[in-house]
């Protein structure tokens, strides 16, 4: 792997085409080229390359990529090839949901523990894994018994800020925030914000403004596509 910093866009498309190659792998394809890979996915074959330059040499020049090897490595490059134990703060709608959806499964993660501080809600169970909803204040033992790695914030943007510092307190270094808020991290603590307002505001523009012909399934769609998912599936 090179030395240069790897970009976040560079991880969401290595995430796409882990999910491309999953595809190809149950149709039975066995070797790709980046080119087909490219036409087949609506992607661009020089970013392809691009990309998984910075991790080593996977190719064969005259043949392309072997489908299940280059699974297996861009698995590895994500960290996917171990298990993630997924704790949710907040147990209204969008957290049940979340704890409901079974497609994390799919991608090594699970999740573990949800936590709130509506003590009408704590002790209810949720899902068929039949979670506990937890107080909050239980997080930081409940991360080390229950070995959470990741969070999600599923609260008002009120108190997002107050939840965030409670989870990098209990050791959290990586967080999924559905708040419409702006948080300050640590800079050891890595914040990736789903904004559904902003998606569907942007959306709107292009509504207002119809382009005939424009393509609009662009492959930087991955959290629409995530939330499409878990809107059809769950909610």
């Amino acid at each position: 792997m090179k030395s240069e910093k790897i970009s976040e866009l560079t991880t969401n498309r290595l995430s796409i085409y882990l999910r491309c190659l999953n595809t190809l792998s149950a149709a039975g394809i066995k070797s790709i080229s980046s080119q087909a890979l490219a036409e087949q996915f609506n992607l661009n074959s020089a970013q392809i390359r691009k990309d998984l330059g910075y991790f080593g040499e996977f190719g064969v020049r005259g043949v392309g990529y072997s489908v299940e090897d280059l699974r297996v490595h861009i698995t590895n490059i994500l960290g996917l090839d171990r298990p993630h134990r997924v704790g949710i703060v907040g147990a209204g709608r969008l957290g049940t949901a979340l704890a409901n959806y079974k497609g994390f499964s799919r991608s090594n993660f699970s999740v573990v523990a949800l936590f709130d501080n509506d003590e009408a809600k704590i002790g209810r169970k949720v899902g068929e894994e039949k979670i506990a909803i937890d107080d909050v204040k239980r997080m930081p033992q409940l991360v080390k018994e229950k070995s959470i790695d990741v969070m999600v914030i599923a609260v008002p943007a009120r108190a997002a800020q107050r939840v965030l510092n409670q989870i990098m307190s209990a050791g959290i270094k990586a967080v999924l925030n559905f708040a419409p808020a702006s948080l300050n991290a640590r800079l050891d603590v890595k914040v990736k914000t789903v904004d559904l307002t902003t998606s569907l505001e942007s959306l709107s523009y292009y509504l207002e403004r119809p382009q005939p012909g424009a393509i609009t399934n662009q492959r930087n769609k991955t959290q629409f596509e995530q939330v499409s998912e878990l809107s059809e599936q769950e909610l």
